[in-house]
């Protein structure tokens, strides 16, 4: 009787100190989303595509890579022959979603993967893609445009993405 007595207090000190631990605990807060600058130009543009079609080159991946200003809109595209042709349209869709919304494309494959799919209600102008390889183009903390690149997986047209989009300054 005495050691079931022992046993439930322990067990209520320790759900005491779960529940203590579980309110002190704070989610991280998010980092916003970088403001609007001015617009990619031709030459960025260019230099985003030229690191990413250099990334995807050395790795052995056909691709398409398209570059667009702040509102979605094409600035710069290129493809390495041999790339499917659906990832002329994916590659410039990704760049857009990136845009428009201020982040990488990923963050709603994310949110599609875990089952969250209200964003495929919005207006066909403003819906996001969700697949990964949408990076944004930021410079001086101000998101000058987007990369988009497809032809690989997922997490290949990231890669490619990403060295497009730091290769900018």
């Amino acid at each position: 009787m005495r050691t079931n007595m022992w046993m439930a207090l322990a067990l209520m000190i320790g759900a005491g100190l779960l529940a203590g631990g579980a309110a002190q605990a704070q989610p991280p807060t998010p980092t916003p989303p970088p403001e609007y600058g001015a617009p990619i130009n031709n030459e960025q543009a260019k230099e985003a595509a030229i690191a990413a079609i250099a990334e995807a080159r050395k790795n052995g991946w056909r691709m398409a890579i398209a570059v667009v200003d702040p509102g979605g809109y094409l600035v710069y595209f290129e493809k390495i022959d041999g790339t499917q042709n659906a990832s002329v349209a994916l590659a410039q869709a990704k760049a857009r979603t990136s845009a428009l919304y201020r982040r990488p494309s990923k963050v709603f494959s994310d949110q599609f993967s875990a089952g969250n799919t209200g964003f495929m209600s919005f207006p066909n102008e403003a819906r996001p893609i969700a697949s990964e390889g949408g990076i944004p183009i930021v410079v001086n903390g101000r998101l000058i445009g987007a990369i988009g690149a497809s032809g690989g997986t997922g997490q290949q047209d990231s890669i490619v993405a990403m060295a497009g989009a730091s290769a900018v300054r």
